[in-house]
């Protein structure tokens, strides 16, 4: 494995790229810096954030290295919603994807993505919050919503670190 290269768009990826880079010892690089110094057909993790269900950066990512794992950073709790974002990012098979929990402000958000989630955060929170049976992830989906928060954690990594180990 040669880096780990991210594109953030709150800091979430950012902060679960270089808590990745402290247990792996591999460089890490924004995907702008990588251009710039990691050279083409490298073999890489890449972390992106999840936008609609899409892991943002990861196509150029792939066209440009050897993409050997995949981390989406989203609402979502960790490990969850694997097959849809693999689907939707049409990431192979063949390559691990992990989905990682990020923080949550719409205020941290940049360009369009903040009234979109403005909105999107209105509508769902309204018929989360009105759902009489939500499950455990519907209530945390909902909190963060609500009131914003911080869900990053080292302990989110383990099965990206697990199967690092195991590659080297």
């Amino acid at each position: 494995m040669d880096a780990i290269i991210y594109t953030t768009n709150t800091g979430s990826a950012e902060r679960y790229a270089k808590l990745l880079a402290q247990e792996t010892e591999l460089p890490v690089y924004s995907f702008a810096e990588a251009k710039k110094q990691v050279f083409s057909k490298a073999k890489i993790i890449y972390l992106g954030w999840i936008m609609a269900g899409s892991v943002k950066g990861y196509a150029e990512a792939a066209k440009r290295y050897r993409v050997c794992a995949v981390c989406g950073v989203g609402m979502g709790q960790t490990g969850t919603q694997i097959e849809s974002v693999r689907k939707k990012s049409a990431i192979p098979a063949d390559i691990p994807l992990f989905t990682l929990q990020g923080d949550f402000n719409v205020k941290k958000l940049h360009g369009i993505y903040r009234p979109m989630m403005e909105i999107m955060v209105k509508t769902m929170s309204k018929s989360l919050a009105e759902k009489a049976d939500r499950t455990s992830e519907e209530d945390d989906m909902l909190d963060m919503m609500l009131h914003g928060g911080e869900r990053v954690k080292e302990e989110n990594l383990s099965a990206v670190l697990d199967w690092y180990r195991v590659q080297r």
